[in-house]
């Protein structure tokens, strides 16, 4: 989506970079305080009630703790100013993290297929389930559904696609927890083997998400570009530069959460080459506090009126 209500001053951008930074460590840290209680308690009861559907839950919960901390260590190192050996800083932390991110998730989620399939393989030996562990379930299901939406809450305000992944994340927890909570109650009513299915299923969304987080990582540090929404909205306040006759070449790469763009601008062929760099400062300056963009490299292209005549004159004999 683009970010074109951001203000026009740049104090205001500055702002906002604050907010995010503090804003996600904030939310990060209740994810954290949430993930621990539901991990320790879904594992314990899980055990203790002889369901491998609210086991699964639980280890999957303990990779979101994990997911948080990775989250946790991306947004500190991303903070960081550039140097010699980063001139476009360290945003990219944000990606890698995701990366490592979908990674862990595919680990987690293969191994709990494989677990979910062992007891498939002899569904006599799956035991009843003790009442407990719905209970728990639903507890689980309520806490990961009010965590997904203030994470999303606060993600959207501050603008910020990793944590919109991780609120994400989260809603496919309250999902997650939902299908072991229906998989506790067939075991419940007399159908054991649902409780391997639900924890089947669970497994299988683990590694679905943590495909798709890596497969997107990975494209992103491949330089990919930014959508054409936003690119054209980008394009749009170049073109509304006072000075600037036309827009082309637009090119574009995430970086992190922010994108680094190229473009050529059309300024009069007439005006002194000093004129035609302050307009690309005007248009540079404009992006930078309108969108999300890191840095946008200019290059200045002579625009010739269709009115006149350019012709070069023949020179007389």
């Amino acid at each position: 989506m683009p970010y074109t209500d951001l203000a026009d001053d740049p104090e205001d951008s500055e702002f906002t970079a604050q907010e995010r930074a503090s804003a996600a460590a904030r939310s990060t840290w209740v994810s954290v305080g949430v993930n621990i209680v539901l991990t320790a308690t879904q594992i314990t009861v899980g055990i203790f009630a002889k369901s491998q559907g609210l086991i699964a839950d639980g280890i999957h919960s303990l990779s979101d703790l994990v997911a948080d901390f990775v989250v946790l260590f991306a947004g500190h190192h991303s903070k960081k100013d550039a140097d010699e050996d980063h001139p476009y800083g360290h945003q990219r932390f944000e990606t890698a993290a995701s990366l490592v991110l979908g990674l862990l998730l595919l680990a987690v989620g293969v191994g709990m297929l494989w677990s979910a399939f062992r007891k498939l393989e002899t569904p006599e030996a799956v035991e009843q389930v003790h009442v407990v562990a719905l209970w728990v379930a639903g507890a689980a299901l309520i806490a990961k559904e009010l965590l997904f939406r203030y994470m999303l809450s606060v993600a959207k305000r501050v603008k910020s696609s990793m944590l919109v992944a991780n609120a994400w994340h989260a809603r496919s927890d309250a999902a997650s927890s939902l299908v072991v909570a229906i998989g506790i109650i067939g075991n419940l009513a007399g159908y054991p083997i649902l409780d391997p299915i639900a924890a089947l299923i669970v497994g299988f969304m683990v590694t679905r998400m943590g495909w798709e987080f890596s497969w997107s990582a990975m494209h992103d540090l491949m330089d990919r570009a930014v959508d054409e929404q936003e690119v054209a909205a980008i394009r749009e306040t170049l073109a509304q530069t006072p000075g600037v006759s036309g827009v082309h070449d637009i090119r574009t790469r995430k970086m992190g959460d922010m994108i680094v763009v190229d473009a050529h601008l059309e300024v009069d062929a007439n005006i002194s080459v000093e004129a035609g760099h302050d307009i690309a400062v005007v248009a540079r300056q404009r992006v930078l506090q309108r969108h999300r963009v890191l840095n946008l490299m200019t290059h200045v292209d002579p625009w010739h009126r269709p009115d006149l005549d350019h012709a070069v004159p023949q020179r007389a004999d």
